[in-house]
């Protein structure tokens, strides 16, 4: 089955409407990141974002949303912003993923957080990673009140530095949406700054990156929208997530908060008025994403398992990249932590940059802060 493949802008009305379709008949892929208006949005701003859609009948009936790079490679589409992949399929898609891939014309996908109902990559070789979210979806009271008494010491934190809180800086308010733009800076800022401080790549000063969250950010109509939730103290922004939400669903990406207020760990007590306020939004899921954060892991109310790794065509080219990724993986280069970690990192940066400037510059970045980092990790109290 030869696909069509398509740049999102190019996708017609009947195409997204199936891909919708498909995304409501599973519950699998019902994330923001999973469907059309997502692809759209990128296709904004990249020209190598591309859509393999395979038809049946003259019916799609699986969508394949990436970018494609040089030598037969690809990453999700929007990455690292797109922290769920999938091949959005109906059942009628008689095709693994390796023939999937074969028949898009690629060798490899990267992933990091794969969703494959129907197993459709089970011949593949990533890893399992959980994925977490905050669902109130059948009783939104409720679920908050299991929430509260399973994390019985979240709540007393909560209560004690919102207390802190209130009487330092003022009455506490949870603004969502928030469309000041100046709070959408200064999140923005903050993070940027965060992330410099730590020696990680600032994607915010990458071009498309930021026009993305900026065109995001002023999408205020139809049930796919950027989305700012911003807690103040008394007049003070203290703290904020900017994301997306797809109707009842909100992904946020980028969390921030005030330097200055650190102490009172705001980003603590927005996380448990921003959850208490999901009713009053019109938001069933939280989704805090995949990764092992133990602070996710005290939140969430599910745990969805997700796929990382690399994706390999059904083809010579495909396991010849897959002999590579085991390689890799060997007792002998995957026991080297360091050498693991900066791997991932210029992985990232290669998702992130499209120029050969902006390689050079992350990867120049990334060396000069390993010492740094090495150091946190061995010393995080002092860090």
């Amino acid at each position: 089955m030869q696909p069509d493949l398509l740049h999102p802008s190019d996708l017609d009305s009947a195409d997204a409407a199936a891909w919708r379709a498909l995304q409501a008949a599973n519950p699998a892929f019902a994330s923001p990141l999973l469907g059309p208006a997502f692809a759209r949005a990128v296709g904004e701003v990249r020209q190598d974002a591309r859509v393999a859609v395979w038809r049946q009948d003259g019916r799609a009936v699986g969508f394949l949303p990436h970018h494609r790079r040089p030598n037969g490679f690809a990453r999700p589409i929007g990455g690292p912003f797109s922290d769920y992949q999938a091949l959005v399929s109906a059942p009628e898609l008689e095709l693994s993923g390796g023939e999937a891939l074969r028949e898009a014309g690629l060798r490899a996908l990267r992933v990091g957080g794969l969703i494959d109902p129907e197993g459709l990559f089970a011949s593949s070789e990533p890893g399992d990673t959980p994925a977490y979210r905050i669902r109130l979806d059948v009783n939104p009271q409720a679920g908050l009140e299991r929430l509260r008494r399973a994390s019985r010491n979240g709540a007393k934190n909560h209560r004690r530095y919102s207390r802190k809180l209130e009487r330092d800086a003022g009455a506490l308010r949870l603004a969502g949406p928030d469309t000041d733009q100046a709070a959408f800076d200064r999140l923005l800022a903050w993070k940027s700054a965060q992330l410099k401080g730590t020696g990680l790549h600032d994607f915010l000063e990458v071009p498309w990156m930021r026009q993305l969250l900026q065109r995001l950010f002023e999408t205020r109509e139809g049930e796919f929208q950027g989305m700012l939730l911003s807690l103040y103290a008394g007049e003070v922004q203290v703290a904020g997530q900017f994301g997306v939400r797809l109707g009842g669903w909100f992904h946020p990406w980028v969390a921030a908060i005030h330097p200055d207020y650190m102490a009172y760990s705001p980003g603590h007590v927005f996380l448990w008025e921003a959850v208490g306020a999901m009713p009053s939004l019109g938001l069933s899921t939280f989704d805090l994403g995949p990764g092992e954060d133990h602070w996710k892991r005290s939140f969430a109310t599910e745990i969805a398992p997700v796929r990382s790794g690399l994706l390999t065509a059904a083809s010579p080219a495909g396991r010849l990249a897959a002999a590579g990724e085991r390689m890799w993986a060997s007792p002998g280069l995957g026991g080297i932590e360091p050498l693991a970690r900066l791997r991932r990192r210029l992985d990232q940066i290669a998702a992130m940059e499209l120029t050969f400037a902006g390689r050079v510059r992350g990867v120049a970045g990334a060396v000069a802060s390993l010492p740094r980092r090495n150091a946190a990790r061995q010393h995080p109290a002092a860090a």
